[in-house]
């Protein structure tokens, strides 16, 4: 009985083998009407986890020096004091733990040293004069009110003490003083200045973590915001990052600045943000947000209509690592009658990429990677944008689709790298509401909708492109379209879906090497074009190789490799300086290609083995001349 139960095992295993092998050998015959391109796993957004359990504290963990210092030491008693200017217009009022200091002091610049662990203490103060606050050790929890309170107007530069950890908590309910704000765990009504080698954990039960009505200013020290019922930071005026340790949680925005006259800056540091509430935003001002930094940030949305980089004005990265996932749904904004969605950057501005890299996972419904309502530019360095999330819909009459990179106005790619995945219906990859551009630079799309879409016109000049889509066109533009330059492979859908498709509008080709494959193609103006174009009709099923060369001494003119396959009838779209005038040529289909070098099927140096004849045809003597082989069933979006 073991042994026959062994020989099925056996027997089964290979069934299993044979069945996987079969499976690998046809991944390159897909049917573009399915649903999905490649059987990937989706990426996923990392879990939504807080931490509760605070850090160790380390109380009064060296002897720290500071000229005209005013020492406080708490205790499980309430608080020491060492007052030197007591009797010099400095008064501190000690409430077993509650600490009140006021100083009239105007031309000298005290240090408020905090040390020791309370478990109901608070520090409140007063004054006209720029002060340094020392947190040496120090734990302070106030279930009433904030844990440090500065009332004082004048900027407080506060020392994180090295190898000191410290932490403040406040209440879930605030007493409150008539006519003084007090709106975070650390509250000042001046601007902020952290700096130190030291570390500090803050927890806003009641409201935000860390507020100013001024500026805050990083340069150093370890800042782990763990909660925050609100925003974790929040500002009236700028925000400048520039060193040290950011991590914040919070429910509702990450960091936020109300100022309308300046930026978000960042220049360093490394910053993780996470939130977890509808319409918590990570990072958010009423202005620009700035970045050119040496560090990483890291940022992880949970909540429904969540945006990760949310400016009113312009977004703009010079350079630096950053990371948004966004894992909410869009909604219906009944105070905007409209609907919003979860992205990764939305500005309401302008966005320019120069350098760095920018990494956007959006996994809701709706979601969007970067949306400007302005106008968008990628200079140089890598975006990598992928969405998963199903398209959003709102009683049955107003829906909204996940969409990659979008702009109301012109989007231009310079250089760098691109990269887009979109997979669910009516996912766009590349769109622009007015005109698309791309002058360089590396982009890769695999879109379920359109891969690259512009309402007015679109334009490339060089690069190397390669767009496909599964159930629309490759690249298709409302107006107008021109080529001058670069390599293109367009990959759309079954007919009337297509590689290239402009609307029947002006289709200019002056330059480049154009590879469009689908349903059917736009045919190019030959008025207005300066480049011989050939389209290739075939009622072959699963065509895998295309292959064209002079009939006259075999020279290669183009060796492709199809990205998939049609099951049906295929158009391809095919253009290049090497099509010469007055000039026969043969078609191939199927055969081998081995060895050399491709951009996405575009082989150049290979080995091909011939298939069969798929037609002949002789190019015109005008420089735009159009040839076509075979017989098109034209229709839809992409007829000639």
């Amino acid at each position: 009985m073991k042994k026959k139960n062994l020989l099925l095992i056996v027997y089964l295993s290979l069934v299993v083998l044979i069945m996987y092998a079969c499976s690998t050998d046809d991944i390159d015959e897909l049917d573009p009407d399915e649903t999905e391109q490649t059987e990937t796993e989706d990426p996923e957004v990392p879990e939504d986890t807080g931490d509760t359990k605070d850090d160790d504290l380390n109380p009064n963990s060296q002897t720290v020096s500071y000229e005209n210092a005013v020492l406080i030491a708490f205790s499980t008693s309430g608080a020491t004091v060492t007052n030197p200017f007591e009797d010099n217009g400095v008064t501190v009022e000690n409430n077993n733990g509650h600490v009140t200091i006021t100083s009239t002091l105007t031309e000298t610049e005290l240090n408020y040293v905090l040390s020791g662990i309370i478990a109901d203490g608070s520090v409140k103060i007063y004054g006209e004069k720029k002060f340094g606050l020392i947190l040496n050790g120090v734990g302070i929890t106030n279930s009433t009110g904030a844990a440090i309170n500065i009332q004082n107007k004048k900027k407080c530069t506060v020392t994180l003490v090295d190898k000191t950890n410290n932490r403040l908590i406040d209440g879930s309910t605030y007493t409150y003083t008539d006519g003084e704000d007090m709106k975070a765990t650390f509250f000042s009504e001046g601007n902020v200045v952290v700096e130190g080698n030291g570390s500090l954990e803050i927890r806003g039960k009641n409201k935000h973590a860390l507020a100013t009505d001024g500026a805050l200013t990083m340069t150093a020290g370890t800042i782990n915001i763990k909660e925050a019922a609100s925003d974790g930071i929040h500002t009236n005026d700028e925000i400048t990052f520039s060193g040290g340790t950011l991590s914040v949680r919070s429910v509702g925005d990450g960091i936020q600045s109300e100022s309308i006259d300046n930026p978000i800056s960042i220049t360093g540091g490394a910053i993780t943000i996470v939130t977890t509430g509808e319409k918590g935003h990570a990072i958010k001002t009423e202005q620009n947000v700035e970045i050119e930094s040496t560090g990483t940030i890291d940022i992880t949305t949970y909540g429904a209509a969540s945006k990760g980089i949310k400016p009113t004005g312009d977004a703009t990265i010079r350079k630096g690592s950053i990371t948004i996932n966004t894992a909410g749904n869009a909604i219906w904004d009944t105070s905007e009658l409209d609907i919003s969605s979860a992205a990764g950057v939305k500005c309401d501005g302008n966005f320019l990429m120069e350098d760095g890299t920018l990494t956007i996972l959006s996994t809701g419904k709706g979601g969007k990677g970067i949306n400007a309502d302005g106008t968008l530019i990628i200079n140089g360095g890598t975006v990598t944008v992928t969405t998963t999330g199903d398209q959003y819909v709102y009683n049955s009459s107003n829906d909204t689709a996940a969409k990659a990179i979008k702009s109301d106005g012109n989007l231009t790619i310079n250089g760098g790298t691109v990269k887009i995945r979109t997979s669910k219906t009516e996912a766009e990859g590349l769109e622009s509401k007015a005109t698309l551009i791309i002058n360089d630079g590396e982009v890769d799309i695999e879109a379920y909708d359109d891969a690259i879409n512009a309402t007015t016109h679109i334009q490339i000049n060089g690069g190397n492109i390669y767009c496909n889509s599964t159930t629309n066109d490759a690249i298709d533009s409302n107006g107008t379209l021109t080529v001058t330059g670069g390599v293109v492979i367009a990959a759309g859908a079954t007919q009337p879906e297509a590689g290239f498709d402009c609307d029947n509008s002006r289709f200019t080709i002056t330059g480049g090497t154009l590879i469009g494959i689908g349903g059917d193609t736009s045919t190019p103006t030959a008025s207005s074009s300066t480049q011989r174009s050939l389209i290739f009709h075939s009622s072959t099923s699963n065509i895998q190789y295309v292959r064209i060369e002079t009939t006259s001494g075999g020279k290669e003119v183009l060796t492709f490799k199809l990205p998939k396959t049609y099951s049906s009838r295929m158009t391809m779209l095919f253009s290049s300086s090497t099509l010469a005038a007055s000039t026969g040529y043969t078609i191939y289909t199927g055969g081998s290609i081995s060895d050399g070098t491709n951009f996405h099927g575009y082989y150049t140096g290979a080995t091909y083995t011939k298939g069969s004849s798929a037609g002949t045809f002789t190019t015109g003597s005008a420089a735009g001349a159009v040839t076509t082989v075979g017989t098109s069933q034209g229709g839809g979006g992409g007829r000639p």
